[in-house]
């Protein structure tokens, strides 16, 4: 007689208790092909269960091709159902998001490029969201543009010239979940194994992965306090494209100036390769008016990429890539290939929200926020440090440079620092080159209020002068 063990303790129903533990003893060769099993009759009886329970677990069985039955002879098991089953691995907890460590009130995180999440604008995407639900064509709840919604390439258009100084057409426009898409897209776009990249270095250390990932060679180029060091253009290379962040360079915060936008344009002629404009923080520009676009310069040269997550939120997945014509129809069918489209209701509300002036008024309020924040942490460093350090990049986005003028961030000391409960992040971690800016630390503070910006400088400055005495 076949022995299940029933336990209906449990929540799982006990048909699935049966079907399961049959199910199991075929795969593992416990029940071996051939091998005849009990009557419905017989194991419901047994088993003290409803024969009901044994008929639907054998139907589930037979369907799915363990059992088959015999006119006349009865329930055997299949041939061909036995599995050799190997040593399961262990979870990898790596993988595991621990809610509770990302949620931990007492680690302050100047982590760079996440906005001021409190303040996202929930009443009036609330209220739009609802309205596009409600009122939109059934249509748009089917697949749609790989390109993205019309609604929201003709809105951006209008709404990055005007902003940007960026010369484009909607159909120039390819909606993207993101700015990581729009790169992933890029070096799908553009490059073959071995092909060479020019970037600047330090340069984002994700970005870096992406067009390695795709087997480019990086060629790296330094940068200063104006961005990349367009002298240092190799005259020998034949780069795909040259990789840069002219309006606010990341991590350093340089701004392109016009002379080394020039040199970038004629660059990419003589050697005829692209140039792809990473668009990052430039919005948030603190002081002086807001710089316009590399890419209205030569539109056919510069594949052009934004987002919105620092503007709005990450949460949303919506970023853009702007194309010269003749790069359109490809990206067009990589993006069908990658994901078919973004989300088309999110793309609807964001267009609304765009077109009625949300938008702006939303960055105009943001920029505010985002100065004061700047402005009490640049106080505090300059309180707690004095003439100890300096301050780079801070013109622009969501965070500053802290540059030391005889302190080195090993990892003992990132560590130290951490255990105070502050996560700060070295320029180190985003450079090509290794070994250029031992002294440098990148603070985001767009996230962070007043107090824990206080707080996080206070523990920073306590574990720095810890190690320090270790030392003597």
């Amino acid at each position: 007689m076949l022995w299940i063990p029933i336990d209906r303790s449990l929540d799982i129903p006990l048909i699935k208790q049966v079907y399961q533990q049959i199910r199991e003893r075929i795969l593992n060769g416990q029940l071996k092909s051939d091998e005849k099993l009990p009557s419905t009759r017989e194991l419901s009886s047994e088993l003290k269960v409803s024969r009901n329970v044994i008929l639907e677990a054998y139907d589930q069985l037979l369907a799915e091709g363990f059992l088959v039955s015999r006119r006349g002879s009865g329930t055997f098991v299949a041939v061909g159902a036995f599995l050799e089953q190997h040593k399961k691995a262990s979870p990898l907890h790596s993988f595991i998001r621990d809610e509770k460590d990302e949620k931990d009130a007492d680690i302050i995180n100047f982590r760079s490029g996440i906005p001021a999440l409190d303040l996202f604008p929930r009443k009036i995407w609330a209220k739009l969201s609802s309205t596009i639900w409600n009122e939109t064509s059934p249509s748009v709840f089917g697949y749609d543009f790989p390109e993205g919604r019309p609604e929201l390439r003709q809105v951006l258009s209008h709404y990055l010239l005007k902003t940007r100084g960026v010369d484009c057409h909607p159909d120039q426009i390819v909606i993207t979940s993101g700015a990581t898409q729009a790169m992933t897209l890029v070096s799908k776009l553009l490059l073959s194994p071995n092909d060479t990249v020019i970037m600047e270095d330090p340069i984002t250390n994700d970005i870096q992965t992406i067009f390695k990932t795709m087997g480019a060679q990086l060629y790296p180029i330094p940068v200063d306090q104006y961005g990349m060091k367009t002298s240092c253009l190799p005259l020998n290379k034949n780069p795909r494209f040259v990789f840069v962040t002219p309006s606010h360079q990341f991590p350093i915060g340089g701004v392109l100036p016009i002379q080394r936008r020039i040199q970038l344009i004629h660059y990419s002629r003589k050697t005829n390769c692209y140039l792809v404009e990473d668009d990052y923080d430039s919005e948030f520009r603190y002081e002086g008016p807001p710089v316009s676009s590399l890419q209205g310069l030569d539109p056919e040269r510069v594949l052009y990429i934004g987002s919105f997550s620092k503007i709005l939120s990450p949460a949303l997945r919506m970023g853009y890539l702007i194309l010269p014509l003749q790069l359109i129809e490809q990206c067009r069918k990589l993006k069908w290939f990658s994901d078919l489209h973004t989300p088309s209701l999110d793309q609807l509300i964001l267009a609304r929200f765009i077109k009625e002036g949300h938008l702006e008024r939303h960055i105009s309020r943001m920029k505010k926020t985002y100065k004061c924040r700047r402005d009490f942490l640049i106080n505090c460093l300059k309180t707690t440090f004095s003439n100890k350090i300096n301050i780079l990049g801070d013109s622009t986005g969501l965070h500053l440079i802290i540059e030391f003028n005889e302190q080195h961030f090993s990892k003992e000391l990132l560590e130290e620092i951490e255990q105070l409960g502050v996560k700060i992040y070295p320029v180190e971690d985003h450079t090509i080159e290794k070994g250029k800016y031992p002294n440098q630390i990148i603070l985001g503070y767009g996230h962070l209020n007043n107090d824990e910006i206080k707080e996080g400088i206070t523990r920073m400055c306590q574990a720095i002068n810890k190690s320090n005495n270790k030392r003597k």
